[in-house]
């Protein structure tokens, strides 16, 4: 197992709303408030009635006790909690699980970069000679078995392509789909929800840039590697 959640606790989701709020009905009966740590239209994975896990937080501190962590769509768990990918990434760089890398001494996060310096990498990989710049998306919408980002227009991952091209061919750089759900084998850039995403990328791969669309599973109890998707461009 790559992770291993902290307790969980089932229910079903009643609804979601204001972007970090989600209504749920735990499995004791009683209804909760979880805090939602996805800001996203979550296409596909939001339905009303669907089995959820949530996790429990006794910090005075936060507003809302509960985190919605995962959600249950037609027997699959899925992923939703956007801040756990990157953790999910960094335990799977230390290990070295993935092997397209190569080598590599240092990891670093949240690098500073880009023609303003304003923007962050999410990882960077220094063997003492080329660096590798890594990006790493969410992906949890699908359509029959292809897992597809993004689900929704999204400039800042324009941006993002962007700037990977712009450190080429001096660096690496590879743009790391995390599939947050273990039964989609296939991966493909989201040309209905944003054209311009699904062109950049293209023009990414032309000029260098490696894509790792990664497969995960998720269960109530944690989360393991299962290897590359096929990637369709």
């Amino acid at each position: 197992m790559l992770y291993t959640y902290p307790q969980l606790y089932p229910g079903i989701l009643v609804k979601r709303y204001k972007r970090f709020f989600a209504d749920i009905q735990l499995d004791t009966g009683e209804l909760i408030t979880a805090h939602c740590p996805n800001t996203g239209p979550m296409t596909g994975v939001c339905q009303i009635g669907a089995p959820v896990m949530v996790s429990f937080h006794d910090n005075p501190k936060r507003k809302l006790a509960y985190t919605w962590e995962t959600i249950s769509i037609d027997g699959v768990w899925i992923g939703i909690n956007t801040a756990l990918p990157n953790k999910l990434i960094k335990i799977a760089l230390e290990r070295y699980l993935f092997p397209e890398l190569g080598t590599y001494q240092t990891i670093r996060s949240e690098v500073v970069y880009g023609h303003d310096n304003r923007s962050r990498i999410d990882f960077l990989l220094t063997d003492g000679e080329r660096s590798i710049y890594l990006e790493v998306k969410n992906t949890t919408w699908s359509i029959d078995d292809v897992a597809i980002f993004p689900d929704t227009e999204t400039t800042r991952g324009q941006k993002h392509l962007r700037e990977l091209i712009a450190v080429m061919p001096e660096h690496r750089t590879v743009m790391l789909h995390l599939i947050n759900r273990g039964d989609k084998t296939k991966f493909s850039p989201g040309d209905t929800t944003d054209p311009a995403y699904g062109q950049l990328l293209r023009t990414a791969v032309a000029k260098g840039l490696e894509v790792l669309p990664c497969r995960f599973n998720v269960t109530p109890e944690g989360v393991e590697y299962l290897g590359l998707a096929e990637l369709v461009l």
